[in-house]
């Protein structure tokens, strides 16, 4: 099962997530998303659980609850569209490539 894990602590690290979430099962997995251009966490990740039943036992048990000072949101992560990469940043407005030479 994965989990997406939210409001985590900047300080924490992926082996003391970890360690939260093997108190209910074996852990597969730990990652903490980090920012690409600063290099610091963005304060969520996913963990990864072999076993479905150990993972809602997790969720339950770990959504509100204090890690580090903070209340983590802890949810089954839904699984990534097709082609998305993030959301809709929606564009459109402004100029392209050309359009400094049409008369308007």
């Amino acid at each position: 099962m994965n989990i997406y894990v939210a409001n985590i602590p900047w300080k924490a690290s992926e082996e003391q997530l970890k360690q939260l979430f093997s108190e209910y099962g074996e852990v597969s997995s730990a990652k903490i998303i980090m920012d690409k251009v600063t290099q610091r966490s963005r304060g969520f990740g996913f963990v990864e659980m072999a076993d479905d039943t150990a993972g809602r036992a997790a969720i339950t048990n770990l959504n509100g609850a204090d890690f580090m000072g903070k209340n983590l949101v802890v949810n089954e992560a839904r699984p990534r569209e097709e082609g998305s990469r993030g959301g809709n940043r929606g564009g459109g407005g402004g100029f392209r490539r050309g359009d400094f030479n049409k008369d308007y």
